[in-house]
């Protein structure tokens, strides 16, 4: 399968958000519409993103500032898949790390390091499970490399979901990357990966 990985710019906001228009998550066609903008470098204190309108015009303005950060999978024109990467220190205000990953942080603090986490992925239903995913991660992993990051950093769940709802990645995929299990709290497994003479 011919993909092309693109990193997320200002330019890409409005084919971001239409990805997002027409692709869902899981197997609920209906589902709420998330467009990742619970996983970015914004402070959440004060967010309005109830509605799926809310939550589109907060994406493209994330996109549009570098708040959201991430790659992009191509098919030709069309946008097959999507994994949220970003500077970890700068996302721990963020709705989702506030909710699910305060005790994590406490836990994983390593002052002097940087690091890449990867949070979510959406891929398109019909290319789910034919290596989009992990095309998707490699690049996370190369670009931090070159980026002068230390780790590249996951958190798959513990035990395996149903995998069309399982957003942050199967533990399986991060292992066959070179993904080592770094912490386990409660449901999460934190997985990293060493960037430094890789």
């Amino acid at each position: 399968m011919d993909i092309e990985i693109r990193k997320l710019t200002p330019g890409l906001a409005e084919d971001y958000a239409r990805f997002f228009d027409v692709t869902p998550h899981d197997d609920n066609k209906e589902e709420h519409k998330c467009y990742c903008v619970c996983w970015c470098s914004d402070d959440s204190e004060g967010k309005d993103f109830s509605s799926r309108e809310k939550r589109r015009e907060h994406a493209v303005r994330y996109v549009g500032d570098g708040s959201i950060q991430g790659y992009l999978a191509y098919r030709g024109d069309e946008i097959v898949g999507w994994c949220n990467a970003n500077t970890k220190s700068d996302c721990l205000q963020c709705v989702s790390w506030r909710r699910f990953m305060g005790p994590i942080e406490r836990i994983t603090s390593d002052p002097g390091a940087k690091v890449k986490s990867v949070f979510c992925f959406v891929i398109a239903p019909e290319l789910k499970r034919m290596g989009v995913a992990t095309a998707l991660l490699k690049r996370v992993c190369k670009d931090a490399a070159e980026e002068g990051f230390d780790y590249v950093e996951a958190y798959p769940n513990r035990k395996p979901r149903n995998v069309s709802r399982d957003f942050v990645g199967p533990l399986t995929m991060y292992e066959k990357c070179g993904f080592s299990k770094y912490v386990k709290h409660k449901g999460k497994i934190v997985m990293r990966k060493a960037l430094k003479g890789a």
